[in-house]
């Protein structure tokens, strides 16, 4: 039987057998090697078929379950970019399934050293399409973020089998809890297959967050033991439910790290190909993303190994959308980063992408990496900016009225550039990468002594402050300043317009215990303590997120305009005039919106903010309406804001 010679990259099952098919410019020769059941015994080394850079063979008698992976011969010189080494095993860009997790050892790094015993397999699998449905989130919903092991590993409810896995995100608790808080869409941080950095088993430490991946389709098997059939599963209970899923990709890096990190997968096979290197230079790897490399996906192989990843994730597991890491890399040149990169183009045309979420992560460390809404107006943005002025505000810092109410709208100073109407800005507080919202006002300085690096590691400057003491204190005032501020800043995310980005466990006032850089900390540092979640807060998150789906203006995208959608007030009912924005200790105002609610009637709200730690007096009253609170427990008719709190107010009709 000839050998069919087939395109499609990776392992397809066929009749009769498999077709193995991989690409490389610069290897001499790739050998494909087959394993026994357990992975563990090459049975096989076959001599792959070359035409131009395709790489190709046909294997009979074998099938979906069958394990393999690659060897790649050639010329082996760093100085040059090539690290061909045919005793490294190479795990192929296209595996869909792995049959272990990724293990750093200093073999992985060493030049004719065998690796077969350390590397994992990848398992062939059948094609398991889903039905492809429209998304199930909108701009100006509530996204989620959770790191999927950490959120799952204490639940009491949860058995424990299934702690920790993608699967356990379908339990009716987890449901129950999503549905309360008025979650729109989780966003999943990394789950495809990663290794630790190689600095951290020595410290005995783990990579928790997953943004070092090898293979850019297979999930990692602590997360999905059942493969791509677990996420399938999640995504279809969610779906049932109303919640979308999205997504968190790392294709900014790769876990092969510098140029002493580890060989795996794409280094092996094709290191120029895949990875941007210095100009001048091809033993210098760029760095624009911290993490030791950069992948070079304005080149033709890697921007279909990107596109097919996506591809992937839709057709057999129906996700919804995208968050992209470090995400200007996804537009860099040679030049720099390009709005119009052709990457950008190309998941616009897709017929399976076109309609997908796209959401950019819009900054990394290169030359112009801070891209904060110059994004396609296809993708929504992180927006740094919200999340400072948010928490520059509430700490009391002078001069910052004006910048939180422009971010409280939708930040036109930024996505309304070149006539935008709508606003493109995901708003958060915190997120994994920093403070937790707890944390944030009771701690002014970062505590990441547990990481191993003399806390040098993670941001310096947080804008948090401790409300009089650093770190945990049983004093009952200081307790309940830092809870009043928590309120405070989720109330401002939930009533902001735009996206909100709101991490998992912030609503119950969780504590990372000072660290802001927590990725490495595979344990009770990020593992969610469900039972030590404050109940009065996931109420107060679970009264804004229900104000939020009941009035339009929050979730509308489009910018304010000019015809009274919204007024400023002084809290004594007078406009506020500019000597008000620019005072020095300005700290309250009335924001004056009009809005349809869920039956679409005409209705007036009022946000009133005080960030004072006294009471403001409130005069509404002043243009002729009575005013109830939504968010008070007595219906008695407002007459001041709280200290360091927001109140929304519900004119009567």
């Amino acid at each position: 039987m000839p050998e069919p010679l087939d395109a499609t990259l990776g392992a397809t099952a066929r009749d009769g057998g498999v077709a193995f098919a991989v690409r490389s410019q610069d290897a001499a020769r790739i050998d494909l090697c087959l394993f026994d059941d357990e992975g563990r015994q090459e049975t096989r080394r076959i001599p792959m078929r070359r035409t131009g850079d395709l790489h190709q063979a046909f294997v009979e008698g074998i099938g979906p379950g069958s394990r393999y992976g690659l060897r790649a011969d050639g010329v082996y010189s760093p100085d040059d970019g090539l690290w061909f080494d045919p005793a490294k095993l190479l795990v192929d860009p296209y595996a869909r399934e792995l049959d272990r997790r990724f293990v750093h050892d200093v073999r992985l790094t060493q030049y004719g050293v065998d690796t077969a015993g350390l590397v994992p397999k990848a398992i062939v699998t059948a094609d398991r399409p889903v039905e492809i449905t429209p998304p199930r989130f909108r701009r100006g919903g509530v996204i989620y973020e959770v790191a999927v092991r950490g959120f799952t590993m204490l639940h009491p409810d949860i058995p424990e089998p299934l702690r920790g896995t993608i699967a356990a995100l379908a339990h009716p608790a987890v449901i129950a809890h999503l549905k309360r808080i008025g979650v729109d869409a989780v966003e999943l941080m990394p789950i495809v297959a990663w290794i630790d950095e190689r600095h951290l088993p020595p410290l005995g430490l783990h990579n928790s967050w997953g943004y070092n991946p090898i293979a850019m389709m297979a999930l990692d098997p602590r997360l999905a033991p059942g493969g791509m059939a677990d996420l399938a599963s999640t995504v279809a209970k969610l779906h049932a439910e109303g919640i979308g899923v999205i997504l968190d990709l790392v294709f900014n890096h790769s876990g092969e790290s510098d140029r002493f990190g580890a060989t795996l997968s794409m280094r092996g096979l094709d290191n120029r190909t895949y990875h941007r290197h210095n100009a001048g230079n091809p033993a210098v790897l760029v760095n624009d993303t911290g993490c030791g490399n950069t992948i070079a996906c304005d080149h033709p192989v890697v921007r279909r190994l990107i596109l097919d990843s996506m591809r992937h994730f839709v057709a057999h597991a129906g996700i919804d959308g995208f968050r992209f890491d470090l995400a200007p890399i996804l537009g860099r040149t040679a030049e720099g980063f390009d709005p119009k990169a052709v990457l950008f183009e190309e998941m616009r045309a897709d017929p399976v992408l076109a309609d997908r979420i796209l959401v950019a992560e819009p900054w990394d460390i290169g030359p112009g990496g801070y891209q904060l809404g110059n994004f396609p107006n296809t993708f929504l943005e992180w927006n740094d900016r919200f999340r400072d002025d948010t928490r520059l505000f509430w700490r009391g810092d002078p001069g910052r009225m004006g910048a939180f109410a422009t971010a409280l709208c939708g930040s036109s100073d930024i996505f309304g550039r070149n006539g935008a109407t709508y606003t493109r800005s995901v708003n958060f507080v915190a997120a994994h990468d920093g403070f937790t919202l707890a944390d944030l006002v009771s701690y002014r300085d970062k505590h990441n002594e547990a990481n191993g690096e003399d806390n040098r590691d993670g941001h310096n400057d947080n804008h948090a402050w401790n409300n009089g003491v650093e770190g945990e204190t049983d004093d009952p005032d200081i307790r309940a300043a830092r809870r009043r501020d928590v309120k405070a800043l989720l109330a401002s995310l939930f009533v902001s317009k735009g996206t909100v980005l709101l991490t998992a466990g912030d609503e119950g006032g969780r504590s990372q215990n000072g660290n802001n850089n927590a990725y490495c900390q595979d344990n009770a540092i990020t593992w969610l303590d469900w039972a030590s979640l404050d109940a009065g807060l996931i109420a107060h998150a679970a009264a804004l997120a229900a104000i939020r789906r009941r009035f339009a203006v929050f979730t509308d995208p489009a910018f304010f305009g000019n015809d009274g959608e919204v007024v400023w007030l002084r809290p004594d009912g007078a406009p506020m005039q500019v000597s008000d924005w620019e005072a020095p200790d300005a700290g309250a105002l009335v924001m004056l919106l009009e809005s349809d609610d869920e039956s679409g009637r005409k209705v007036r709200l009022a946000l009133c903010i005080n960030r004072r730690a006294e009471p403001v007096a409130l005069a509404l009253d002043a243009i002729g309406r009575s005013w109830r609170s939504l968010l008070a427990e007595s219906d008695a008719p407002p007459d001041t804001i709280a200290p360091r709190s927001i109140d929304i107010l519900l004119a009567s009709s």
